[in-house]
């Protein structure tokens, strides 16, 4: 990033209303300041709408940040679907900066879809911090692999993820991916709530897995969806024998 760049981004940062209250002694006028920040964020978001770089468009994005603006995370999803900016040649500094970029989002990303960014295991792996401080992240068919099975585990073990919702159907997760996946379930920091696994190909040996792993951890998965799959008579009757001990959490199979 070059200082042109940086210094724009601080004055950005100084516009805003949190900073002037910090610095209100040494300020002369503070008046009118908030619609000089709305004009700010309409005008950035102009430049947005013509066909920039990869990068002066995250440095843009950048901007909206800096200035606090409640639509971010829209406007970069309009980008995307519009083909305005994409995700297909970005390089790690440029994707670890959209990462950044929407994690400091905070409260605009309730709900991650990869979809909305990019359906490829090179994007989840890439944006793997959005999906950690996200309430509900949607990744269904989505063309996973092993590789995104074994980081998604690291998210379900990371202690301060705040990640409740996991929607993995239409993935072609099979019983080790289930395994893999079961590895960071089963482990206490692990505070999923809700997990789909519809149309992944799993039988009973991943629900052998999947009940083992909530023996393990019972205190927190309500829901578990495992329609379109096939785990047998003996799978589940495991996971039953879970619904009906009153040590476990989950309620809806």
């Amino acid at each position: 990033m070059d200082t042109w760049t940086c210094f724009i981004r601080f004055l950005l940062g100084l516009s805003v209303e949190t900073s002037q209250t910090l610095l209100q002694g040494l300020l002369t006028q503070t008046e009118g300041s908030s619609q000089a920040d709305e004009e700010t964020v309409q005008y950035i978001k102009e430049k947005i709408n013509e066909n920039l770089s990869a990068e002066k468009s995250i440095n843009l994005f950048h901007c909206l940040n800096e200035l606090n603006d409640r639509s971010l995370v829209q406007e970069i999803q309009q980008s995307l679907s519009s083909g305005r900016f994409s995700t297909d040649k970005l390089s790690p500094a440029q994707w670890s900066a959209l990462a950044y970029i929407l994690v400091s989002s905070g409260k605009d990303l309730d709900v991650f879809d990869l979809k909305k960014y990019s359906a490829s295991e090179e994007a989840l792996i890439r944006l793997l911090p959005v999906v950690k401080a996200t309430h509900k992240a949607v990744l269904t068919g989505c063309n996973l692999s092993f590789r995104s099975f074994e980081a998604l585990n690291s998210v379900l073990s990371f202690q301060s993820s705040i990640l409740r919702e996991l929607n993995l159907s239409n993935n072609d997760l099979q019983d080790a991916g289930v395994k893999t996946l079961c590895a960071g379930l089963r482990r206490p920091e692990c505070a999923l709530e809700t997990l789909s696994l519809s149309g992944c190909l799993i039988t009973e040996e991943g629900c052998s897995s999947l009940a083992s792993a909530l023996k393990s951890n019972p205190s927190h998965l309500k829901e578990l969806d495992l329609s379109y799959n096939h785990p047998g008579e003996a799978g589940v009757k495991l996971l039953l024998a879970g619904l009906n001990d009153p040590n476990w959490s989950l309620r809806t199979l």
